[in-house]
């Protein structure tokens, strides 16, 4: 067995200066310019055919072994969020108003480095590897489809087809010494509503005269809280948030419209049906009993992210090997957080891995989309050489 956490260890200055440089020249989803041709440029040094402009900045290389066999997909993401950093980290964001506030520039600094081990190790491989670097997982980018599934409807997912697919993410919930690698669900579905509530507006001292969008907008909020409560089994488990509230100008004037956003996450497709089911009848139900009229407007972000359980096992064992230090958390970790992955693991087997990242003792423990986050990057090797291998392991 290749020691790729030595391999890891001894590049380690390589992946922090990827690492820090991309930190400190942050960019949003759909606009990862110079990220993507920073990322083409290192992939193509090493001989790798490149492929740019996937999903309008995404990247996709592939690593041809010595032999033929299986593809196996490794996905990184690579968008920042439109946060202002606050960490005053010597690598902190020269970007005003956008940082790395998830991870994802650890991500692309452990893809290039991943790449770096298995282009050196090629004549041992049996198999292709398909380096995807991705746009826009964060979904935050104006456009009606977030990066993986642009991707996968540009074609990531074929020529070559991919046999087995992988994934990361550095964990700021959990210590350094922690990996959560489990089989079946692990990241919620996600879903993101807008609801716009019709009535006629009027004179607040006069609200006889007027159909209050106001009130109605309220009894729709609290009516939605008894889905989860009564709708859906306290076995199972599900989330209504309705975390945006907009509507009217002035304080004596009753609006005739008020619009709702939020978000529903869910882990089983039938759950997720009756939580739709029963959002639509409530929101319209309870707006007409009001006097009013409702529009619904719901997007579909991700679906729920599965981890398939034979691929799953093999990684975990591997983990058990490589990471002998680490706490392997095989118990079905989950989070209602989404990832866009999900597109990718609906129509290929494969595994996403949590690395836990956080180090209290460092001040590097700030959750995920914080204006502090930063995370230790001892866990970069780890998580190195953890995709190496498992790469190696599927392709030989």
């Amino acid at each position: 067995m290749i020691d790729y956490l030595s391999e890891a260890q001894a590049l380690f200055d390589y992946t922090q200066t990827m690492r820090r440089d991309f930190h400190m020249h942050p960019e949003l989803g759909y606009h990862e310019d110079r990220t993507a041709e920073i990322v083409a440029r290192e992939l193509a040094s090493l001989g790798m055919e490149v492929k740019s402009g996937i999903a309008k900045t995404g990247v996709v290389a592939l690593l041809k072994g010595a032999k033929p066999g299986p593809i196996i997909l490794l996905r990184f993401d690579m968008d920042a969020l439109p946060i202002t950093e606050e960490t005053h980290a010597a690598y902190a964001s020269q970007n005003p108003g956008v940082m790395h506030a998830c991870g994802h520039d650890g991500h692309i600094a452990a893809g290039l480095t991943v790449a770096r081990m298995l282009h050196k190790h090629r004549e041992q491989l049996a198999g292709t590897v398909k380096f995807v670097f991705q746009p826009a997982e964060e979904g935050l980018c104006g456009e009606d489809k977030g990066g993986a599934e642009m991707m996968v409807s540009e074609g990531v997912l074929e020529n070559p087809r991919p046999d087995i697919a992988l994934a990361l993410h550095v964990w700021n919930d959990k210590p350094i010494s922690w990996l959560g690698i489990a089989s079946g669900p692990v990241m919620a579905g996600a879903e993101q509503f807008k609801v716009r509530v019709h009535g006629k507006g009027g004179h607040g001292a006069m609200p006889h005269q007027v159909v209050d969008s106001v009130v109605a907008a309220a009894q729709i909020i609290s009516a939605l809280q008894s889905i989860v409560a009564r709708n859906v089994s306290p076995l199972q488990t599900a989330v209504v948030s309705v975390t945006m509230i907009h509507g009217g100008e002035a304080f004596n004037v009753i609006p005739p419209e008020v619009e709702l956003q939020g978000t529903i996450r869910t882990f089983e497709l039938e759950v997720r049906e009756k939580v739709l089911q029963r959002f639509e009848a409530i929101v319209h139900g309870v707006a007409a009993s009001l006097g009013c009229q409702a529009e619904i407007e719901m997007k579909r972000l991700a679906p729920a992210l599965i981890n398939n359980s034979e691929i799953t096992q093999r990684v975990q064992a591997l983990a058990g090997r490589l990471l002998p230090d680490c706490s392997v958390d095989t118990a079905g970790y989950l989070t209602m957080g989404s990832e866009d992955m999900a597109f990718m693991l609906e129509q290929v087997r494969g595994c996403y891995i949590f690395i836990g990242s956080a180090n209290k003792e460092k001040g590097l423990d700030a959750g995920h989309h914080q204006p502090r986050f930063d995370f230790d990057e001892q866990a970069l090797p780890r998580a190195i050489a953890l995709m190496a291998s498992a790469a190696t392991e599927f392709l030989t």
